[in-house]
């Protein structure tokens, strides 16, 4: 009987982290592999070129002569019926020549009319394409970045796709702007499909929807894909396969399977319809639900996944659990921890904060310079340094994160002593500015969304000690954040234990 072993990575709370996938194969497969792929991947590679080519000739046909004004409104006549079927067909040629041989639809696809959005999910791999043949090529929203690649742009200009740029926030209010014109077009323009969770994840929970395709109010379809196979190749996630790797076992394989499923339509209620947010979620959750996963709060944020809890933003992993885990690996024991952290607050409390791996690796007391390398690589930011630009880290971003989850420093003094760092003028009160460094610095990531914590959690525009201890320890949704995300219980197995054998855990020792 085949083996099969699929790395899993947990998040905090020990449910499994959707951004990792690592396919494990035992030697048999492995080796079956190569023996496959060394024939079928130039085979495949050959064929997906060949159609390709001929695609982007009739990809680039169907809009040509058109003025801007004409290319602004849904093709139609000629263009259409001679084009349309053409691509079509070309685009399922590249599908089955990669291996998707058969592909099972499960439902009926509804008529624009009653559903004018297809939301589909999860979105595991840039294969997932392969769905647009079995809705007969929507109308699609791509990265306008796209439209310089070769045969890529053709195809998107053939499918008049909605395009924005990440890094340009006037060009993603244009495309809410012409999105909402096309979807409440009442049929005028062609069936929209989008991915809500925006990027890819291994399927084994929903990340949680944006909010773009429910902005209208409209109805939308539900689209569930599977990938009902021995060995799963296809997914591409934050972490673990690379798409080179996605794609060599991939067409390695004999056949790849993949299942459709089209849900009944969901009609919004009013208050769905009057808030986008909790249209998604509710539609996230019925598909969690018929996929038998669990719906997530967990999202990209500045190409980082994180899960996002009030007002803040907990990176997955916290690099204060990377960091603790390699210095235990290097041997470090927890006195030897503690030594390390009453290094850097006296570093920090000097008022020199940042450091480079060779600073690191001395108050760390590490013997190897390459574990210090590594750690300060989770926090570090690029600096001059002598006309040479050279990696450095804010040591209280260092110490308040690694100091937070080792157990070591009880979590009232530490923020105590947070507060302190970052009132960097002695002005007994923070600012919106320092709070969101402070909080930054304790979660392990940088804060964006930390002005409406200040005003629920400061008085008279002003924020305390006392205020900011009150407020995260008694908060509810911010206690949890303390006791949960920041406490050394994640581990699989104890973080430090000390000369005696001694596990400390949640600031206390543990016979």
């Amino acid at each position: 009987m085949e083996k099969l072993e699929r790395r899993v990575h947990l998040s905090p709370h020990g449910s499994t982290n959707p951004f990792f996938h690592k396919v494990t194969m035992s030697r048999f497969q492995r080796i079956r592999g190569l023996i496959l792929g060394s024939f079928l991947f130039p085979v495949r590679l050959v064929l997906v070129i060949f159609f390709f080519l001929l695609m982007w000739p009739l990809a680039r046909l169907r809009l040509a002569g058109l003025s801007a004004e004409d290319r602004a409104r849904p093709v139609t006549g000629w263009r259409r019926w001679l084009f349309h079927p053409m691509v079509w067909l070309l685009s399922r040629a590249v599908f089955f020549s990669l291996g998707f041989v058969w592909v099972r639809v499960k439902g009926r696809r509804a008529d624009l009319k009653d559903a004018p959005v297809l939301v589909v999910a999860p979105h595991s791999t840039f294969l997932d394409m392969l769905v647009l043949c079995t809705t007969q090529l929507p109308t699609v929203v791509s990265r306008s970045e796209n439209t310089s690649l070769p045969v890529i742009g053709a195809l998107l200009e053939f499918n008049q796709s909605v395009l924005v740029s990440r890094s340009d926030p006037d060009s993603r209010k244009k495309a809410a702007a012409q999105l909402t014109e096309r979807i409440t077009s009442n049929g005028y323009w062609p069936q929209t499909l989008m991915f809500p969770e925006g990027t890819t994840t291994n399927g084994s929970a929903l990340i949680k929807f944006k909010p773009g395709a429910f902005l209208c109010g409209v109805p939308v379809q539900p689209v569930l894909l599977r990938y009902p196979n021995k060995l799963d190749t296809v997914r591409w996630t934050y972490k673990g396969t690379t798409w080179v790797e996605a794609l060599w076992h991939t067409t390695s394989q004999l056949y790849t399977n993949m299942t459709v499923e089209f849900l009944p339509v969901y009609h919004p209620s009013p208050e769905e319809r009057n808030d986008p947010n909790l249209f998604a979620d509710n539609v996230q959750k019925l598909m969690a639900k018929a996929l038998g996963v669990p719906a997530t709060d967990y999202v990209m944020e500045g190409g980082v996944p994180v899960q996002r809890v009030g007002h803040l933003s907990l990176p997955l992993p916290s690099p204060g659990r990377e960091a603790l885990t390699l210095l235990r690996k290097a041997g470090l024991q927890a006195s030897e921890m503690e030594a390390a952290l009453d290094r850097m607050i006296d570093k920090c409390q000097s008022g020199s904060t940042l450091v480079g791996a060779e600073e690191l690796s001395s108050l760390l007391g590490l013997a190897d310079r390459q574990t210090a390398e590594r750690v300060c690589g989770l926090y570090s930011e690029l600096a001059l340094s002598g006309g040479f630009q050279e990696k450095v880290v804010d040591l209280r971003r260092i110490y308040l994160n690694m100091a937070a989850l080792s157990g070591l420093v009880d979590i009232q003094s530490l923020l105590r002593t947070a507060f302190n760092l970052f009132d960097e003028e002695g002005k007994g009160s923070l600012s919106a500015d320092d709070l969101s460094g402070l909080m930054g610095a304790l979660l392990g990531l940088r804060q964006h969304h930390t002005a409406q914590l200040y005003s629920e959690v400061s008085s008279g525009g002003q924020l305390s000690q006392d205020d900011l201890v009150r407020a995260l320890m008694s908060h509810p949704t911010y206690q949890k954040v303390m006791s949960e995300h920041l406490q050394p219980g994640w581990a699989t197995r104890p973080l430090l234990v000390n000369n005696n054998g001694i596990m400390l855990n949640g600031n206390k020792k543990v016979i």
